[in-house]
């Protein structure tokens, strides 16, 4: 069952006075003249073209090709290169790590909202919220509940938190079921939640 925005509003309570305070600083930067409001608006426009379904071809990729899998978890950027043939030179690292039957990753930012948005585009709302940064590092099988996430008690959580030097994607388990898919259909099975870590793909 899929969770409703309401489900997750105790994560998201706080995202209003995130965002005007972000806007806030944002145009006093502009203002004294530390940053270029054109090239702003140019970044956002690029950064608003990538998303979600950039992260679902490596990881569709990744389950359908044993190589590109090996590649993706050991040189992700190269990786994405071959891909998606985005050149990531600059910023910080980007490593994807997999969830297994035994292990599953989940992705947070406890000091900010750092996230790869040059292959997933902007974080959610409820990825910047104090709630979620400060619960998921404590409590991980609770929050992932209010995704409609159940994680077997014999399989560890690995909570992986996100830096300025150091961003992180979800290699997801694939889920039984797909196995007759093409790559297209494979990709839509994975969500941006998957890539995080607070949700499973499942067979269509």
């Amino acid at each position: 069952m899929k969770t409703t925005e309401s489900d997750l509003a105790d994560l998201t309570r706080c995202g209003g006075r995130t965002d005007l305070l972000a806007q806030a600083v944002r145009n006093l930067l502009i203002d004294k003249g530390l940053i270029n409001r054109d090239r702003l608006a140019d970044l956002r426009a690029e950064i608003d073209t990538r998303g979600p379904l950039l992260g679902a071809r490596l990881a569709a990729r990744a389950w359908a090709d044993a190589d590109f899998r090996t590649l993706l978890l050991t040189d992700a950027k190269q990786a994405v290169f071959d891909e998606l043939g985005l050149r990531i030179t600059q910023g910080p690292e980007f490593t994807v790590v997999e969830n297994t039957p035994q292990v599953h990753h989940a992705i947070v930012c406890t000091l900010c909202s750092c996230y790869p948005k040059a292959i997933l585009g902007l974080p959610p709302d409820w990825y910047k919220s104090f709630a979620y940064r400060s619960r998921m590092v404590v409590e991980p099988r609770a929050i992932m509940e209010k995704f409609g996430t159940t994680i077997p008690d014999g399989t560890e959580i690995r909570v992986m938190d996100s830096t300025a030097d150091l961003r992180y994607m979800v290699l997801p388990l694939r889920p039984p079921g797909t196995e007759g898919l093409g790559a297209d259909d494979l990709a839509r099975v994975i969500s941006r939640d998957d890539l995080i870590g607070v949700t499973v793909p499942r067979a269509p």
